[in-house]
Order: structure tokens, then sequence, then C-alpha cells
């Protein structure tokens, strides 16, 4: 299926040429995120054109930032509270350098987000003296690639539409993480022959959560009952509404006593009687 919009959400281009960003902004569109957050720089100036010119500033929209930190800060907030992905745009290398920390904050704090970076013209005889070559990396995801899910530098508008689907199912499937898309400027920039044709977005469609066999769990509940002083640690714990519920129902259950970890997300209300305290160092006064 053609990636399609009504007539409320495009602006049709004067010239009615389409462009590779052009192609890209639809594909960010499908995945139905409200918010792009970014510091622009002209490494991805045909996005940046595209997300204005094209999809009217609307789905996603575009926050200005500051600096990249800010970005990916605000996107790691945005997946807290949510439990949903927001697009996050940096600049060539320097942009991504710039966002590394927050970058890796996302990744310990294990949630979602698309980043999208760019670099080049890859093709040398298209970039600009100087500063296109400073601004340019052969593999601008190395800079990150140890601490996110997965990242990928497509060579063309089409193989771009197919990371983006790839990048967001990887990105909300758990453990979630942020994934990378670096796309070349020279792609973002070249004219479009014809409109593709792609399958339904379902099919990139997230997997639901594995679980444990039946006979395990069928063991882990004979033990559990037949506990004589249960104890729950909660760590990382699942962050819908029903694994909360969930788990003041299994220690009213058990009367299991409750600790949790302050440092991730609290899995347990603190003010409720079977919780007895929080992890950490305690020092006795001798």
């Amino acid at each position: 299926m053609a990636i399609k919009s009504d007539n409320k959400q495009i602006v049709s281009r004067k010239n009615q040429k389409y462009f590779g960003s052009d192609l890209i902004a639809f594909a960010l569109r499908e995945l139905d995120i409200p918010y792009a957050c970014l510091n622009p720089g002209a490494s991805y100036r045909g996005l940046h054109d595209s997300i204005v010119n094209v999809l009217g500033n609307e789905r996603p929209q575009m926050v200005i930032n500051l600096h990249e930190e800010h970005s990916i800060s605000m996107a790691h907030g945005y997946a807290k509270v949510t439990g949903k992905p927001l697009i996050a745009i940096v600049h060539s290398n320097v942009g991504l350098m710039h966002a590394t920390m927050a970058i890796f904050n996302s990744w310990i704090d294990r949630h979602p987000m698309i980043i999208i970076g760019a670099t080049g013209p890859l093709n040398a005889v298209d970039r600009r003296p100087y500063i296109d070559w400073i601004h340019t990396s052969q593999d601008q995801g190395s800079l990150i690639r140890d601490y996110i899910k997965w990242d990928d530098q497509p060579g063309s508008p089409e193989a771009a539409v197919e990371a983006i689907r790839k990048g967001y199912q990887i990105a909300c499937t758990p453990p979630y993480g942020p994934v990378y898309i670096c796309l070349d400027a020279g792609i973002q920039e070249m004219e479009l022959k014809n409109w593709p044709d792609y399958e339904e977005i379902t099919r990139y469609r997230s997997p639901p959560p594995p679980g444990p066999p039946s006979e395990i769990l069928n063991s882990v509940a004979e033990l559990l009952i037949s506990a004589k002083n249960p104890l729950i640690l909660c760590g990382r714990i699942a962050r819908s509404k029903r694994a909360w519920d969930d788990r003041i129902i299994l220690a009213e259950k058990l009367g299991a006593k409750t600790i949790t970890n302050t440092w991730q997300e609290i899995g347990f209300p603190t003010d409720h009687p079977l919780h007895v305290g929080m992890t950490g160092f305690f020092v006795r006064d001798e």
C-alpha cells in the first residue's frame, strides 16, 4: 500500500515534485508519533523542509530545542510518562556527539526512542567545500552502537522507510531502548521518479511479550503459597497500570513484605502496609 495522507494532513508542493525526504517524512507520520524534538542542522535540511512544507508540521510536530541533549532528554521523559516513543532528530556527527550522554541515559533506563540522524552527502562530488566534509562520517552509528538497540544507515529513500519501520518495531519490543537511523543528505534531496508502494505498517507491529511455560508458573505459584515469610523485591518492572495492580494483589494474597528500588520506576506503593523499605546501603551506628 502506498504511504498516503488526506488533504488535511498534506500540503502539496507547488511544482508537484517529490523528494526522498518527503517519503521519509510520510514514513515518520505513519508511526503516529505526535512530536519530533530537534535542534536544527543542515545535514537533515531536506527532512526539515518536508516536515514543514509537505506535512504542514503536524504529526510529527517539531519541538525546537537549544541542544541535542535536550531533544533526547525530552523524548526520554515522554517515554517514561507515556510508555511510548518520541522522535528525536540530531544533526550529523557533531549533534550526535552532543546527544551521547542523554542517549546513554535512555538506554540504561530501557525506554523506547526513535533517533533520526544525518550525514553527508556520502557522494563526495555533491559536498560543499569544507563544511560538508567535516560533517560526514562513514560509520556514524559507531559513536553510540554500544548503548542503543539497533542502528542503520539506509542507502535509498525506499530503504529508509523500511529502516524506520523496523527501528520502531525494535525500539518498542521489550526490553525497550533507543534506535538510531542515519540519513544521507543525498538521499533526502534525491528526486523521486515514482512514489513506491509498501505493505501495511501493521506487518511491523511489535510482538507480544514472551512468557514462561505454564509448568514453570505452576511450580513458582506452589513455592510462593507454601512460603512462610515471602518477600518481594521490585527491581526493573513492567510499567503498565495492570502490572502495578497485579503486584499489589499478589503481595496482599501472599501477605508478602515488599521492597522497592528507587533507582528505577517504583514498582509498589510506598505507603502500602506491606511495603517495608527501599534497597540501599544502611550503616550501623557502631
